[in-house]
C-alpha cells in the first residue's frame, strides 16, 4: 500500500520538475501498474500548476535569469532558438503544441510569454498541450507495451506484482 502511495506522490513532484515532462511521467508510471486516471490527473496538475507558476511569475524569473547573466557574455541556448522559430512559424498554438515535445512546458510558457503571448492564452494553450501530449503518449505506451509482449520484463506492472 506504501508503495502506491510513494508511486502517486512520486508522480506528482516529477512532473512538477521543469524538463520531466507530465506526458512521460504519466505514460511510464502507468506501464509501472499505477492507475491510469489517477495518474494522469496527479500529472497534469503538478505539470499545469508548475507552468501556471511561470506565467504568473515571469517578469520575475526574466529579471533573476538577466541577474545570473550580469557581466557575462552570453548566447542564446538552442533551446530558445528553438522555440523562436516554432514562434514564428505557428504563432502561440503551435509553440504550445510542438513547444513541450522540443523544448519542454515550462520554457514554452517563458517563450510564449516573451515573444507576446497573454497570460490566458499561454495557460490554455500550454495546458491543452500537456493534457493532449499526455493521453498520446499514455496510449501509446500502454498499448506498444502490449503490443510488444514486454510485460514480463520486471518494470512493467511494478505496482501491480507487489
Amino acid at each position: 500500500m506504501m508503495d502506491f502511495i510513494l508511486g502517486y506522490i512520486s508522480v506528482f513532484i516529477l512532473s512538477a520538475i521543469p524538463f520531466f515532462e507530465a506526458y512521460g511521467v504519466v505514460a511510464i508510471a502507468t506501464v509501472a501498474g499505477l492507475s491510469v486516471f489517477p495518474v494522469m490527473g496527479l500529472g497534469l496538475a503538478g505539470n499545469i500548476l508548475t507552468v501556471f507558476l511561470v506565467i504568473i511569475f515571469v517578469e520575475q524569473i526574466k529579471s533573476w535569469r538577466k541577474k545570473r547573466r550580469e557581466g557575462k557574455e552570453t548566447k542564446e541556448s538552442k533551446r530558445s532558438v528553438r522555440a523562436h522559430n516554432l514562434w514564428r512559424k505557428f504563432g502561440l498554438p503551435g509553440l504550445a503544441i510542438l513547444g513541450p515535445l522540443i523544448v519542454g512546458s515550462h520554457l514554452t510558457a517563458m517563450a510564449s510569454m516573451t515573444f507576446g503571448g497573454t497570460k490566458m492564452k499561454t495557460f490554455y494553450w500550454v495546458s491543452a498541450s500537456i493534457t493532449i501530449w499526455s493521453i498520446v503518449f499514455t496510449v501509446l505506451l500502454y498499448y506498444g507495451v502490449d503490443f510488444l509482449g514486454l510485460e514480463d520484463r520486471g518494470f512493467v506492472n511494478f505496482f501491480k506484482t507487489r
